[in-house]
């Protein structure tokens, strides 16, 4: 399983990337593999404000269907809008193309809370 070194993870197993006060989101490789094959995801709607922990979306697989759960606080400004015709994006590029949200936060937002790659690795391993 990939687990990039400059990402953030929560024990959730969504990852978040920070550029300045926007983290972007989306579901790790290691959780688009236990689901399987996406074939839907409901974005949470932009302009909604999230909260650590909450739950802003859902992914569904052949498998089964999981909520996706929001590793930062804020408020979302963007969603990925391709994944409404190609939900498979979270299988083939989870941690690019496959991305789900963009969330402006204030501060941290909790960012700093999430975990390091290495000890997401140990979560999953």
């Amino acid at each position: 399983m990939e687990t990039p070194e400059n990402l953030r993870y929560s024990s959730d197993h969504e990852w978040a990337a920070r550029t300045g006060t926007t983290v972007r989101i989306g579901i790790t490789d290691y959780a688009q593999d236990a689901l399987g094959d996406v074939v839907y995801v409901e974005a949470p709607a932009v302009g909604s404000t999230v909260s650590v922990g909450a739950a802003i979306g859902e992914v569904e697989s052949t498998k089964s269907v999981s909520e996706i759960y929001a590793p930062v606080a804020g408020t979302v400004i963007a969603v990925n809008e391709a994944l409404a015709d190609h939900p498979e994006l979270v299988n083939a590029d989870p941690y690019g193309e496959g991305w789900l949200c963009e969330v402006a936060v204030e501060g941290e937002g909790g960012f700093d809370a999430l975990l390091d790659a290495e000890a997401y690795r140990a979560l999953t391993d």
